[in-house]
């Protein structure tokens, strides 16, 4: 890990920060703490494929994740995604619980 990003969730339905960048082969640590009163979750990935997996996450609610790139935390609980961002471009996440994609809780990573 060369970088820990202090982030939090909240229930205005943001991340924050909800733009970050970093430089291509760096590999960061989100530490994420959800400091609403709903549950909140951190998933990585194409703006397409976070589209697709909240209509999945529509269809079956109670989903919960266990992917390296994605966490789903409890209202005050705090955790952590480590990723390696290996090349140039945007990489987007969210929170895919229902409701929370479509009400804008969505951010970016600029890799430089």
């Amino acid at each position: 890990v060369s970088r820990v990003i202090d982030m939090t969730m909240d229930d205005t339905m943001r991340f924050n920060p909800e733009q970050i960048t970093v430089e291509a082969g760096e590999t960061v640590r989100f530490f994420i703490k959800n400091v609403g009163r709903l549950p909140h979750e951190f998933v990585l990935g194409s703006i397409e494929e976070l589209r697709e997996h909240a209509e999945e996450m529509r269809k079956t609610p109670h989903t919960t994740h266990s992917e390296p790139n994605q966490i789903t935390l409890k209202p005050g609980q705090m955790g952590g995604v480590v990723w390696q961002f290996d090349q140039a471009g945007a990489v987007d996440f969210a929170c895919l619980i229902p409701g929370h994609f479509e009400a804008g809780m969505v951010g970016k990573v600029q890799v430089e």
